[in-house]
């Protein structure tokens, strides 16, 4: 279920995907909700593109790390491919 990061204190949290449309990020939230699994969304920017590389926003989704394992099977299993990267 969507929380606020207030929900989850000062508490650590694992980047488990970048979405780059909203499109994708509101299906991947269904995705979530449904698992039963308690995740944050932020709007960042992360920099794009192959030849010319700009700068753009997204929507980060954090799980507590206890669930990291979880969220990423589930990714997985609905065609998503987690963020692996540790965020700079």
């Amino acid at each position: 279920m969507r929380r606020d990061a207030d929900y989850f204190g000062d508490r650590e949290m694992d980047l488990i995907y970048i979405a780059k449309r909203l499109k994708d990020a509101l299906r991947l939230e269904t995705v979530l909700t449904e698992a039963g699994l308690d995740y944050a969304v932020e709007a960042d920017n992360y920099v794009g593109g192959t030849i010319f590389r700009t700068t753009r926003t997204g929507a980060f989704i954090y799980v507590p790390p206890e669930q990291t394992e979880a969220a990423r099977e589930t990714l997985h299993r609905h065609g998503y491919r987690p963020q692996t990267e540790p965020r700079a």
